[in-house]
């Protein structure tokens, strides 16, 4: 795959400190098992960030709604987690 350059990122980030924060967080997320937007042709998460970014594939808005997402189904699981100990502790409870 061509050489990704902050260049061609530049034209999707507005300055090269936001891109820095954009590219870490979308690594980051690729190291905790998101997938990928792009091939990943054996690249590192954090050059597979840049070349998302660089497709225009990934922006400051984009992450936020999908961490919003991850966070809205952590909550949902933690819902239904709590009352299913919720059940099985009443179910458990001793008969008087």
């Amino acid at each position: 795959m061509a050489r990704i350059t902050v260049e061609d990122c530049l034209e999707n980030v507005d300055n090269r400190f936001e891109l820095v924060l954009l590219a870490a967080r979308r690594a980051r997320q690729i190291l905790t098992g998101a997938d990928p937007m792009v091939p990943e042709d054996n690249d590192k998460p954090t050059v597979i960030a840049l070349r998302e970014i660089a497709d225009g594939l990934i922006s400051n808005n984009s992450m936020d709604e999908m961490e919003t997402k991850q966070a809205m189904a952590a909550i949902s699981t933690e819902e239904e987690l709590i009352k299913e100990i919720a059940q099985n502790s009443m179910n458990m409870a001793p008969a008087s």
